[in-house]
């Protein structure tokens, strides 16, 4: 197992440049700031389950959650050095967000729902035109 003092040494190029790099600090300190608000509007005093469906619905929270996730990932690949890799890493995310609000089990069934209605029109027209044809 490597040392304490050889850890430390392999992480010294990373904080040179998160201390050195003004883009980095600039990311960082937005990716806080959204944060902040978005922490802010969500917490109210309001449960989990509305929590969750105003994070589904609203398009506000949902543009601060990605300026944070971006901002935060900018800093991250500039200290490690990284190019990017934002589309596939974005595609990936909101995948994951999608997959995790349709399959939360306190509001998941519901979402899914709605989502249906949204994309196939209503339940009872789309129920009684499959019945009919049998």
């Amino acid at each position: 197992m490597a040392k304490a003092k050889d850890r430390v040494s392999d992480m010294r190029p990373y904080v040179r440049r998160a201390i050195q790099d003004e883009e980095v600090r600039e990311n960082v300190k937005s990716a806080i700031a959204a944060a902040r608000e978005i922490y802010g509007e969500l917490l109210g005093g309001r449960s989990t389950t509305a929590v969750a469906a105003r994070v589904a619905t609203d398009k506000d929270i949902q543009n601060n959650l990605k300026e944070a996730i971006e901002d935060l990932r900018k800093a991250s690949d500039r200290i490690q050095g990284k190019k990017e890799h934002s589309t596939r890493n974005s595609t990936l995310l909101i995948a994951g967000i999608a997959l995790g609000i349709l399959f939360n089990p306190m509001t998941g069934s519901q979402t899914r729902q709605w989502i249906s209605t949204k994309l196939l029109g209503d339940d009872e027209s789309t129920s009684g035109s499959s019945n009919n044809d049998r």
